[in-house]
């Protein structure tokens, strides 16, 4: 990596002392942030200094993966972010704080913001007709210049997932996060703002594993700011702005936390399966099946789990933002453009999800947000396996696409480990598995064999030669904190094998993970 010359900078040129250590430290929170999310979003990140005064030089920071961005588009960018906040083009959000501030810190305030709105359409039409999208955080005055910590990322798995409308905010002007990539787009941020307010920027900001984790957390109970603040007292069908906290009691400010803590609740040994539909009470399309006399708190949560033991798939827990109310159906045709009806969907002990209008938006598990994978599909499923083990005779991808399908039916979750030593590895393993007499694998008896502990071994040719097997494999390093051992243990059997190895990893809340070589190289680039 090395400092870009802008018109005439020497290349030594530097707008503070920690500029590259920041950098380096920033693509390491992404990369981890946006990885545990979805690994195909490949961030980059790089920083732009632009100068307040226009006879100064732009400055850009890049990594080994970044675009140099044309500084011919930008050389104007400060001036016109400055004009748009003194013409009062720049949206001015109101907190209790604000009467007590300095009018220069609001002058200043407001300056960024319109640096940030003036430079956010060049990138957008720099990204045009590419495979990406780049995102500014708000910019930090740092000797005499804007810095602006630039992210891209891949367009297409961007786009994969819902999300609600967007362009909705807080009361004090910040973005109303509409889905959990956008909420951690916005932990990102404050995090690059807070390291860059400091007294020495960059000096202090190392990557440390449990921040990920942190900033998951802090992304998913910024999301759930958006169904509860729409049970709450705004209208959002005027587009106008969310104050936090507009509910009447204490369930919109710690929903995300309500709702984990119910979920890790067991009623007399069971785990919690079932559904809680957040939304006003009279809402048109709820019906009650009986109400209660006294509604329950949220905050009540062994009260809520036992009422969670009465629902099944057509009743559901009713429920606003701070009281269950009743238990009932859902009815009619919901508008989803109102955006006034959520899903709390309970799938399994510590696992749940938040769904619109059908569309799940985040899947949590034991504490920690994620987005909701679509399940395994046909062509990755055979772009793995060819690159993997070759290319596949019709039948025979089919047999083991059938066996894969089933497999993922598998509630408690399972692994099916396909590799060209199947055999010599049933013998290796003889002591940690259950030994069969070879067989075809068809969707009848993976249904059997699925059903115990432990994985299904088999060739590419659909062979199965032991189930219940307990993989072995040595420890890197690289396991994925936020998955399960079913996940991590798989990703150790396949970096330890010698020969062609791919494992189809199901989770207990439905995800599908097709885990070879191939792909582990390419998600840590």
């Amino acid at each position: 990596m090395s400092y870009v010359e802008v018109a005439t900078v020497p290349v030594t040129f530097r707008i503070w002392p920690h500029e590259r250590r920041y950098r380096n430290a920033a693509q390491a929170i992404a990369q981890a942030l946006f990885d545990a999310l979805d690994d195909e979003l490949l961030p980059q990140v790089q920083v732009l200094c632009l100068p307040q005064d226009a006879s100064q030089p732009i400055v850009q920071e890049l990594g080994p993966d970044s675009t140099e961005l044309p500084d011919e588009l930008l050389t104007d960018v400060a001036e016109r972010g400055r004009t748009m906040a003194l013409a009062g083009h720049v949206p001015v959000g109101t907190t209790p704080i604000d009467t007590l501030l300095d009018p220069a810190d609001v002058r200043d305030r407001l300056e960024r913001k319109g640096v940030r709105l003036a430079l956010q359409p060049i990138l957008d039409d720099l990204a045009e007709g590419t495979d990406y999208a780049y995102f500014s955080t708000w910019p930090v005055v740092l000797n005499n210049y804007y810095i602006c910590t630039i992210l891209r990322m891949q367009r297409k798995p961007m786009q994969a997932y819902p999300a609600l409308q967007p362009a909705r905010a807080y009361t004090d002007g910040r973005p109303l996060p509409n889905s959990l990539l956008v909420a951690a787009m916005a932990r990102f941020n404050e995090e690059t703002v807070k390291t860059l307010t400091e007294p020495e920027p960059g000096a202090g900001l190392l990557y440390r594993p449990r921040d990920t984790e942190e900033l998951l957390r802090a992304a998913g109970r910024s999301l759930l700011d958006a169904p509860a603040l729409a049970v709450g007292s705004a209208d959002w069908s005027s587009g106008e702005r969310l104050d936090r906290g507009s509910s009447t009691g204490p369930g919109a400010e710690r929903l995300f936390y309500i709702i984990n803590t119910i979920s890790s609740l067991r009623y007399e040994g069971a785990e919690g399966v079932g559904c809680l539909l957040l939304a006003r009470r009279g809402h048109p399309n709820l019906e009650e099946v009986f109400a209660l006399t006294c509604p329950v708190d949220l905050t009540d949560y062994r009260a809520v789990r036992k009422l969670l033991e009465m629902t099944n798939p057509n009743i559901h827990l009713l429920a606003d933002a701070d009281k269950v109310y009743a238990l009932g159906r859902e009815i009619g045709q919901y508008d989803a453009s109102r955006e006034d009806l959520f899903a709390f969907h309970f799938v399994t002990y510590y696992t749940w999800e938040l769904s619109h209008a059908g569309d799940t938006l985040l899947r949590c598990r034991y504490g920690l947000p994620g987005l909701a994978r679509p399940r395994l599909n046909r062509m990755a499923f055979k772009r793995e396996y060819k690159r993997t083990f070759g290319q596949p005779k019709a039948e025979q991808l089919e047999r083991l696409w059938q066996v894969v399908l089933e497999a993922s039916h598998q509630p408690k979750g399972t692994l099916l480990v396909i590799t060209t030593e199947a055999l010599a590895e049933a013998d290796r393993l003889k002591l940690q598995c259950t030994l069969i007499e070879p067989v075809v694998l068809t969707p009848t008896i993976t249904q059997l064999v699925t059903a115990i502990d432990g994985a299904v071994m088999l060739d590419p040719q659909g062979y199965c030669y032991s189930i219940g097997v307990i993989l072995d494999g040595k420890a890197s390093g690289r396991g994925n904190s936020t998955r399960g051992a079913r996940y991590n243990s798989a990703i150790r059997y396949v970096e330890s094998s010698a020969f062609p190895t791919l494992v189809v990893v199901v989770s207990e809340d439905g995800m599908v993970d097709v885990i070879t070589k191939e792909n582990l190289a390419e998600s840590r680039g």
